[in-house]
């Protein structure tokens, strides 16, 4: 590491030592230097990761939300389907005729409608997105 710092030379016989070749012409010196360099970097690096993971971690989070409140609505929903099913089973002589599927139908559509909400995740086009499969 005896090049001026600008040059070519000193340039590429960095980059060897970084990846750990061309080391036995170093002093000691020159190897602490090096091994500065290498624990800075290692420290970027290292903060760079946690801060992609704890991203990670903050979008899973709030998707888990997104996930059990779109569970209980649907279970909500699944609850008034199966009573407007059995109150249609009630004998027409007691002046109960109900349609379930006319008070379904408009259901879907915002279920459709919440669903597509979720499924947008613009806000979190910065991390990196993981197939998640669920059993």
């Amino acid at each position: 590491m005896g090049e001026e710092p600008d040059t070519v030379a000193y340039v590429l016989r960095l980059s060897l030592n970084l990846r750990g070749e061309g080391l036995e012409s170093l002093n000691p010196k020159e190897l602490k230097q090096l091994e500065s360099r290498l624990e800075r970097g290692c420290s970027k690096l290292r903060l760079k990761k946690y801060d992609q993971l704890v991203a990670e971690i903050q979008f899973l989070e709030k998707r888990e939300m997104e996930l059990e409140h779109e569970n209980s609505y649907l279970r909500v929903k699944i609850g008034e389907v199966e009573r407007m099913l059995q109150l249609n089973m009630v004998p027409a002589e007691q002046g109960l005729e109900l349609n379930p599927m006319s008070t379904f139908l408009p259901s879907r559509d915002l279920l459709a409608e919440t669903m597509a909400q979720t499924s947008s995740a613009s806000a979190y086009a910065h991390v990196d997105k993981k197939l998640l499969h669920l059993g």
